[in-house]
């Protein structure tokens, strides 16, 4: 997986690029395949919340995509990768509740004599 970082108005330190690997690879575990992860990270401090995160996860399918502000820039990471992880458990379910249909249909189908195509 590829984590593109794009930092505005912002100095990117080790700290933060290593929070932001930690949080995205964690993603994985909701049994996904990311392909590649863009960060970019905003900060403008006219603003009441004056950090900025943005997150584009490219997926098999539709990608997903995120974002939040928040006064400190690690909970804003936070709240980020909850949302995303709220999104990839939601289409984890989806894929298998479609999947547990299909086969639903085909079993219906098969005690009636007709087979799916």
């Amino acid at each position: 997986m590829q984590i593109h970082l794009s930092p505005r108005n912002i100095a990117l330190t080790g700290a933060i690029h290593a929070f932001i690997a930690e949080k995205i690879t964690h993603l994985e575990e909701h049994g996904e395949q990311i392909l590649a992860a863009h960060v970019v990270l905003l900060h403008d401090q006219n603003k009441k919340k004056p950090f900025v995160v943005k997150v584009h996860l490219a997926i098999p399918g539709p990608d997903i995509y995120c974002e939040d502000a928040e006064a400190d820039l690690y909970a804003a990471i936070d709240k980020v990768v909850h949302k995303l992880a709220a999104q990839l458990s939601k289409r984890k379910t989806r894929r298998k509740d479609h999947k547990k249909h299909l086969t639903q249909l085909e079993r219906e189908a098969a005690k009636r004599g007709f087979k799916r195509r």
